[in-house]
């Protein structure tokens, strides 16, 4: 039986009011180090996330409701999503690659390399309607053992990527990030949102046919963010040191869902979209609300 706890939606913007869902907050796992990465698959009815620092992937059974080790060792794995013919495309820290993960389970290295030099820990990504793959590529990976293997930049800097679906062709889309963490395009992909962890916001880019442009600030905030998502209403929401923060379409804080752990990332899941799984520091939790994802969240 999952532990409870009240479900706290904070209203800071009139626009908020009326967003909730359960009454509780369901705890459906505890006793990881740094949990990430969550990704819902739909045909199977599950949600596989990380435990970085034990390198473990965990699978959630959304039917049974049980928690089982899914992999183990697992690369130090970070961030993952769905593609859209339900196949894993996972961030891994430990070998410093992406990797898809095929139907009939084997894996498929993505990329692992830019311009003959290693990437640092790839750490987020998500998937395009025209199949490309876009992720960030800070350095925690090889800071320390922690979350990987101790090791330095070969690039020499942390920079976003554009894996081309037709020829494989990897392209440094953004150089100018300190850290570059979570990522989410926009409910119609006309803009890409990305974190910056170690500047402790968020910035907006203008897509075009596989190019950014523009990059100005979107939010901020002193304790900074992690993963995020849009539901279906435009408005993004932010994995933060005390919960989920909810931005409305034109930037303003607008509330919260408060979580007594640091949170690190979050998925839309569920039949109709509206289950939210959510990874916070040890923990794995779980709320249905009166939203649901994007068109397509990735």
């Amino acid at each position: 039986m999952a532990d409870l706890i009240p479900a706290e939606f904070e209203v800071l913007d009139a626009r908020f009011a009326g967003t909730g869902g359960d009454r509780s907050v369901a705890k459906l796992f505890s006793g990881g180090r740094w949990l990430e990465g969550p990704a819902y698959h739909a045909a199977g009815r599950f949600v596989l996330f990380s435990d970085i620092p034990n390198d473990r992937i965990l699978r959630y059974d959304e039917v049974s409701e049980r928690t089982d080790v899914f992999l183990t060792p697992a690369g130090f794995t970070n961030g993952r999503t769905v593609d859209r013919q339900g196949r894993f495309v996972t961030c891994e820290h430990g070998e410093r690659q992406v990797t898809r993960t095929e139907h009939d389970g084997s894996v498929t290295l993505l990329a692992n390399s830019y311009n003959g030099h290693r990437l640092n820990s790839p750490n987020d990504v998500v998937e395009h309607s025209d199949g490309s793959i876009w992720f960030t590529d800070p350095s925690y990976g090889i800071h320390t053992d922690y979350e990987g293997h101790e090791g330095s930049s070969e690039i020499g800097s942390r920079n976003v990527y554009r894996l081309d679906p037709a020829n494989g062709d990897l392209t440094s889309v953004v150089e100018d990030f300190a850290q570059p963490n979570g990522l989410a395009f926009s409910p119609d992909e006309r803009r890409l949102f990305i974190v910056d962890s170690e500047l402790h916001h968020i910035r907006v880019f203008d897509v075009d046919h596989g190019t950014l442009t523009g990059g100005e600030l979107f939010c901020a905030d002193d304790q900074g963010y992690d993963g995020i998502r849009f539901d279906h209403l435009g408005r993004l929401w932010g994995a933060a040191y005390d919960g989920l923060h909810c931005y409305h379409p034109d930037g303003s804080l607008i509330g919260k869902l408060r979580l007594p752990e640091i949170t690190a990332n979050l998925t839309f899941a569920g039949r109709q979209r509206n289950h939210l799984f959510i990874t916070a520091t040890s923990s794995l939790y779980g709320l249905r609300v009166n939203f649901r994802a994007a068109s397509y969240p990735t």
